[in-house]
C-alpha cells in the first residue's frame, strides 16, 4: 500500500503492476514504474498469458486547450478464456494458459486489492490489447 500511495500523493510511481506471489498465498508488486513511463510501456508489461492487476496514472485532456487531468486508474487483466464452463464463470477472463488455481484466485481476490487501493478513478477490465489500448480507455476515461 506504501508504493500506491507514493504513485497517488507523490507521484513518485507512474504505475505499478500487482500479480499473485508464487505460492499464491499473496498479492505482490510485480513491477513499478518511477520513471514516466509512457502507456506503451505500461501496456507492454501485461503479459500475453496471465492475469494481472495493474494502477496506471492516466494524464489526459478532456476537452482540447482546458489542460492535462490525471486519473488513476485500476486495471484487471485477464485474456479471454476458452476452458471449461465452470472456470469460465469463475473468472470469465482469465488465459487459458494460466493455472486453474490461479484463475480462481484473481477472479476472488480482485475486490480485496481494489478496496484498499482509495482514490481510483476508474476501473479498466481488459481482455486483450484493444481493450486496453490508449483510445479505448481515453474514451471510457472522458466520459466518467
Amino acid at each position: 500500500m506504501n508504493v500506491f500511495q507514493d504513485l497517488k500523493l507523490r507521484k513518485k510511481y507512474k504505475y505499478i503492476v500487482y500479480r499473485l506471489s508464487d505460492d499464491l498465498s499473496s498479492i505482490i508488486i510485480d513491477k513499478a514504474s518511477e520513471t514516466c513511463g509512457s502507456y506503451d510501456e505500461f501496456v507492454a508489461e501485461l503479459p500475453e498469458n496471465d492475469c494481472r492487476y495493474a494502477v496506471f496514472d492516466f494524464e489526459y485532456e478532456k476537452v482540447s486547450g482546458e489542460g492535462k487531468r490525471n486519473k488513476i486508474l485500476f486495471y484487471v487483466w485477464y485474456v479471454l478464456a476458452f476452458g471449461s464452463p465452470l472456470l469460465f464463470i469463475l473468472c470469465p477472463r482469465a488465459p487459458d494458459t494460466s493455472k486453474v488455481k490461479q484463475k480462481m484466485l484473481y477472479a476472488s481476490s480482485k475486490d480485496a486489492i481494489r478496496k484498499k487501493l482509495v482514490g481510483i478513478g476508474a476501473e479498466i477490465q481488459g481482455t486483450d490489447m484493444s481493450e486496453v489500448a490508449y483510445e479505448a480507455v481515453l474514451e471510457k476515461v472522458k466520459s466518467i
